[in-house]
């Protein structure tokens, strides 16, 4: 039942924590880098947020690709958290930011793949004999 778990709702809590925490975290310099031309690299929150987000959008197509009853109820985790951000984004007002609209983006690929992921598994499940008709 662990693996049901939404990976994508780790950085919507991430964004509700920072967002509530301070003023516009989202242009805050986490870290600079100097790059070998002198210019420097500066990742912000928001950056790192998303960053983090992608890594686990990935991990979310991966547990896609598993078949079994798991994956049903990890598809409908996974609609639970695109609605719960969807609403955040449409009726909360530190959400209208570039960075949740991302992130509620994230969510629905991750909703869209899943299911068109197991969609694809499906059919390669199921086997016909043509001898039987």
């Amino acid at each position: 039942m662990l693996l049901a778990f939404p990976l994508l709702a780790i950085p919507l809590i991430a964004y509700n924590v920072l967002a509530l925490s301070r003023a516009d975290p989202w242009s805050e310099p986490v870290f600079e880098i100097a790059m070998v031309r002198g210019d420097v690299f500066v990742l912000t929150a928001g950056g790192l947020v998303l960053s983090v987000a992608l890594l686990l959008l990935f991990a979310e197509i991966i547990k896609a690709t598993r078949t079994g009853t798991g994956s049903i109820v990890d598809h409908l985790v996974s609609t639970l958290v695109f609605i719960a951000a969807l609403v955040e984004f449409l009726l909360v007002g530190f959400a209208a930011t570039e960075v949740f609209f991302i992130l509620t983006t994230m969510a629905l690929i991750d909703l869209l793949a899943g299911f068109s992921i197991t969609i694809r598994a499906a059919r390669r499940d199921v086997a016909i004999d043509p001898t039987v008709m």
